[in-house]
């Protein structure tokens, strides 16, 4: 028996799920400040500070005008509904997907040992007797559904919060750039808290109700629960890649003919495809990214659970140290909350130029709580010295080696978070020099922006590869999925900085819409391009952490595969290897194909309009915005299947046909380059959009000089940012969920393919 911990079993069981529950609370409270703004006509709620001075301000600014605030609460139900209304649809498609798949789950793995119900010898100790197989074919199933519908709950809930908050958001921007910054990052944090809490107290329930039928048999328990990252893995990927063709058609046909053929600002009203566009950052960025991180962290517990089970947590049943990835997350959840109010509560955004220092400041505060909460946690519920499983044999490890691996995953995010801000803001000179290159027209924006992609991997994957051999060296595989999870301890303030982004495009999309005065379009193209940057720091994020969890999957995958070693040298594992490297390639060529042929129909309809509805170019008549979004939605629903089947077909059909070995090699190379395609791609993409915001702002001299909007430089500037619109929303955020789901689907077959896998190889 290992010594006690600090932390008892009965502690352990009320702190997951009252740390959970305190973080649906925040988000709810915060949703309560946000609903404060009304959209209604009636005294605005100025509140009782200051009424007097808030009346005077409405008459300076014709705040008082009932037909601007109308017209956001018009525009906002029409984003509103398009976004419920594709997400529904899409949700159907992948319903009818996730049954076939559950179907095929129990079937896989109740296949195992011929659907018998008797008691089996453990896989990794034969001497105890443990659970049938067919119950870890049951259980695994409903883990996975309960995933996917987790993962699916968290993505519609985040679009709900962001289509709720675009146009408050906008209103407050009447009152100054400090009011609106704060509706549009509360609306994120209730974002952030939902999803990471629910994501804590769905798996923690999950857990509790396994526990029943298992007992004290544990191995199987965990190697059930893995269905859940499973679930969450392959919902986020159909949002993912559904959502981001979506976004990404309307966004590029609007741009092609209204910016560039056209002549019109970004977001006018008489562009048809412009309520598409917006509905679009809501369903792609929003609960895409949702399910997507949702996805990660859900998986990374998995990966820890699964290791921690045949190490001596699970074989001394030692529930408080077993526990240790929920217990680093529910403190995550409180270091978050303290984090969200230094933005909203202690300090106040007053001038644009703090929009961006403070989102910032999120970041580096949440990190260096979150490194005493590690401390705190690894202390009270670790015992000083125990065993982890390594690839067969057992290795000691000592309570502080595991806190190291749970710190330098979470500084190694954050070292993440700072080079791809650095890449992508335009405050510093690598998009400077990107937009300094359009002078020269749109091809040498191209070169100079796929220069600065492939430059700006260099430094995270050096942070990636630190903090893989300090925490393996550390402890093992487990602690590989430890610092997984250490990058993704503050999910909820990433996500609440992430899902700001998209709501301030919103805001300034709405704002635009209805007509408001240029000041406030100003304003809230400030938060845009802050929003900018916050999104590129959380795609490199979650490229990150799902580097780290596909390979802390991947070795919880050996071992269940029971392989030793795997030799790059045998040609079964080399060919794996070389195959692996590809998918990346062929699955970012479907994406961004569906993107372009979803974008020549927008591109057409467009045209079309314009051409054939008599007054639209002067006003006097409405677009027709609805075939747009019909459009997007049908080319998205369509042009989502067969990425989301290469990624989940691949594991089946090298497992079954070419068996383990072959199967780990083909993981091993997707993670190796789909990790590299993924950062530059989200990077040249953030960078590109930036350039052109930073000549459309000419807030220096430089800029300027680069011309208004509608100069050449200004021309070849949304024709990169067009280029990299797919780039850094469709294919490059999909391939995380790739890298991952891959590596999760084949943990969750291991003990079929284990047994009745390598076909081919059988034969000859």
């Amino acid at each position: 028996m290992g010594e006690a911990t600090l932390l008892s079993d009965r502690g352990t069981e009320i702190l997951i799920p009252v740390c959970a529950v305190i973080g649906i609370a925040f988000a709810l409270v915060q949703w309560v400040l946000v609903a404060k703004v009304r959209l209604s006509n009636g005294k605005d709620s100025a509140g009782g500070r200051g009424g007097f001075t808030e009346a005077l301000i409405e008459e300076e600014e014709g705040l008082s005008d009932h037909s601007v605030v109308r017209k956001c609460a018009e525009i906002q139900s029409a984003i509103s509904e398009g976004a419920t209304s594709f997400l529904f649809t899409e949700y159907q498609y992948v319903g009818i997907f996730m049954v076939a798949f559950a179907i095929l789950i129990f079937i896989f793995l109740g296949s195992v040992e011929g659907f018998s119900i008797k008691s089996r010898p453990c896989t990794y100790d034969s001497t105890r007797m443990c659970k049938p197989a067919l119950a870890t074919a049951a259980f695994s199933t409903l883990s996975f559904l309960l995933g996917a519908f987790t993962s699916v709950v968290s993505g519609f809930l985040g679009m709900k919060i962001a289509t709720f908050a675009n146009a408050r958001t906008t209103l407050e921007a009447r009152k100054g750039v400090g009011k609106a910054f704060i509706v549009a990052f509360r609306s994120g944090a209730v974002m952030g808290f939902l999803l990471a809490a629910n994501g804590l107290l769905v798996l923690y329930i999950a857990i509790n109700l396994f526990k029943l039928y298992y007992g004290s048999d544990w191995e199987g328990l965990f190697e059930a629960i893995t269905g859940y990252g499973l679930g969450g893995s392959s919902m986020a990927l159909f949002g993912r890649v559904g959502g981001g063709i979506y976004t990404k058609a309307a966004d590029v046909g609007a741009d092609l003919v209204g910016k560039v053929e056209r002549n019109i600002p970004e977001d006018d009203p008489r562009n048809p495809a412009v309520i598409a566009d917006n509905v679009g950052d809501n369903v792609g960025d929003i609960a895409g990214m949702g399910s997507d991180l949702f996805g990660s962290y859900a998986e990374s517990s998995c990966a820890a659970l699964v290791v921690a089970s045949i190490s001596s947590f699970g074989i001394t049943h030692d529930l408080t140290a077993m526990l240790y990835p929920l217990l680093v997350s529910s403190v995550g959840i409180l270091v978050c909350l303290l984090t969200t109010l230094f933005a909203t509560d202690f300090f106040e955004v007053k001038a644009v130029e703090e929009i961006e220092p403070a989102l910032k400041k999120q970041l580096i505060i949440s990190t260096l709580l979150m490194t005493f909460g590690i401390a705190i946690v690894s202390w009270i519920s670790l015992p000083s010295t125990f065993t982890i499983f390594n690839f067969g044999v057992q290795k000691e490890v000592k309570s502080w080696k595991l806190f190291l691996c749970v710190a330098v995953g979470l500084w190694a995010g954050l070292i993440i978070g700072f080079v791809t801000e650095y890449y992508t803001s335009n405050a510093y000179s690598p998009v400077q020099d990107v937009a300094d290159s359009c002078r020269t027209g749109a091809a040498t924006n191209v070169i100079f922006g796929l220069a600065l992609g492939y430059k700006s991997v260099i430094i995270p994957i050096l942070a990636i590869a630190v903090s893989i051999f300090v925490s393996f060296s550390f402890a093992a595989m487990y602690g590989i999925a430890v610092a997984a999870l250490g990058m993704l301890s503050t999910i909820a303030t990433g996500l609440a900085i992430d899902a700001y982004g998209p709501i301030s495009d919103n805001a300034g999309g709405i704002a635009e819409m209805a007509g408001m005065s240029h000041s406030i379009r100003e304003r809230t193209d400030a938060l845009d391009a802050a929003g900018n940057t916050t999104a590129a720091i959380g795609k490199g994020f979650a490229i990150g952490s799902a580097a780290l969890v596909s390979l802390a999957l991947f070795g919880a995958f050996v071992s269940r595969a029971d392989i030793s070693t795997v030799d790059v040298l045998t040609p079964k594992v080399f060919i794996g290897l070389l195959v692996g490297a590809m998918l990346p390639y062929w699955f970012s060529a479907m994406t961004m194909k569906s993107v372009g042929s979803a974008a020549l129909k927008m591109v057409e309809e467009v045209r079309r309009q314009f051409n054939t509805i008599p007054g639209l170019m002067e006003g006097t008549a409405k677009p027709d915005y609805t075939n747009c979004v019909k459009i997007s939605t049908d080319a998205s629903i369509k042009e989502m299947i067969p990425p989301g089947a290469l990624v989940m077909l691949t594991p089946l059909i090298v497992g079954i046909f070419f068996g383990v070995e072959t199967l780990s090699g083909v993981l091993a190379g997707a993670l190796v380059s789909g990790v590299q395609i993924a950062i530059s791609a989200s990077n040249t993409g953030g960078a590109w959009d930036n350039a052109k915001k930073y000549i459309e702002a000419g807030a220096s001299d430089h800029a300027r000089a680069l011309g208004p909007k509608g100069s050449d430089a200004h021309k070849a500037a949304v024709i990169g940012d067009t280029v990299g619109d797919p780039l850094k929303d469709t294919s490059g955020p999909s391939l995380n969920i790739l890298i991952k789901l891959m590596a999760v689907e084949s943990l969750v077959f291991a003990p079929f393919f284990a047994t009745h896998g390598g076909l081919l190889f059988k034969i000859f």
